[in-house]
Parts: structure tokens; C-alpha cells; sequence
């Protein structure tokens, strides 16, 4: 038993390639336990702790997890306010399309009919028959334009068309067309 000091409280042995132990337990007695020995004194080639990261085999260090939630209250809000707002905001595209839906029908409605057929053409404002879509309004603007399509007091050929469609958020939709009296 070279390198060994002490006797075994267990009767068992050190290996033979076993390195010299530095010192004796209390007592004079050592149980050997691989490189520790029981009283707690250790070979001087043995590490009782682990000092790796939280990539070792022993877990995450304090500091590592406090690290860990200061980083997670930083960066959570930031994803998780637009994240919120795009979900909030999710149902305005059906919303759209419905007033654009309205919008056109309107215009395919009056488009349909000739530029002189009255009263469909007849310029002014009108807003009946409601949409037949509740929550919506809409309103229909027929005037005369010029070639350049500025206001016109008088019949020079040209009549233009806007229609507007309001939805229950009250945000307005345009859509706008031109009539000509020529072939």
C-alpha cells in the first residue's frame, strides 16, 4: 500500500495505482472512496467541485439565472407588444375589404348605365338605399368634371363618380370613376 496512510475502517484497499494520500484522517484511520477520502480531506489531484459553466454537468449557477430573468423582462415586452397589437388589429382587414366590396358594387351599379339615362347619373349627392351590410353607410357623389378632371359648373362631356363607404370604425374608402358622353 504504498502512498497510502491509515488503515481502512471497511477493509477495503486503495488501488494500486492509487496517488499518495497527503494527510491522515482523525484518528489515524481513512476509508478510501476513489480520490476522497471520508473525513473530507481530498488527494491532490481531485477536484471536489465542478467550476464549469451552465454548460456543465452540475446546473446554473445563481448569478446565471438572475442574468437569465433581467434579460427575459427586457426582451419579452418587446416582442410581445406588437405581437399584441397585430392581433388586436387583425380583424381590420376584413373590415376593409368589405368597404371596398361595397364601394365597388356602388360603382358597378352606376357605371352600368348611360351617361345621359336620368336620375341614376344625375349629379348630386345620395346616400339611399343603405348598404346591405350592417354598420356600414355609404355615399355617392356624382358631378361634373372637365377634361382635366377639375369641377365643371356645366355638362362638357364628362361626369365623374365617388363613391364613399364608411365603416363601423368610421374610417372612410373611396372609389372614384369617370362617365364620358362620347362614343
Amino acid at each position: 500500500m504504498k502512498g497510502f496512510q491509515g488503515q481502512s475502517n471497511c477493509g477495503l484497499q486503495p488501488p494500486a495505482q492509487a496517488p499518495p494520500h497527503r494527510g491522515l484522517c482523525p484518528g489515524g484511520r481513512a476509508r478510501w472512496l476513489g480520490e476522497i477520502t471520508e473525513c473530507g480531506i481530498k488527494n491532490s489531484k481531485s477536484e471536489i467541485r465542478n467550476r464549469q459553466s451552465a454548460m456543465g454537468n452540475r446546473g446554473f449557477t445563481l448569478i446565471e439565472i438572475i442574468v437569465l430573468i433581467v434579460m427575459a423582462g427586457i426582451l419579452l415586452p418587446a416582442i410581445i407588444v406588437p405581437f399584441a397589437t397585430g392581433i388586436r388589429g387583425s380583424g381590420k382587414p376584413e373590415v376593409v375589404a368589405t368597404a371596398m366590396y361595397l364601394a365597388h358594387q356602388k360603382m358597378e351599379e352606376l357605371t352600368k348605365f348611360d351617361y345621359s339615362r336620368a336620375p341614376d347619373l344625375t349629379p348630386g349627392t345620395y346616400t339611399l338605399p343603405a348598404p346591405p351590410i350592417s354598420g356600414y353607410t355609404w355615399q355617392w357623389v356624382i358631378s361634373y368634371v372637365d377634361n382635366n378632371f377639375n369641377a365643371s359648373g356645366s355638362d362638357v362631356g364628362y361626369k365623374m363618380i365617388r363613391v364613399s363607404v364608411t365603416d363601423p370604425q368610421s374610417s372612410t374608402y373611396n372609389a372614384y370613376s369617370v362617365v364620358t358622353n362620347f362614343p
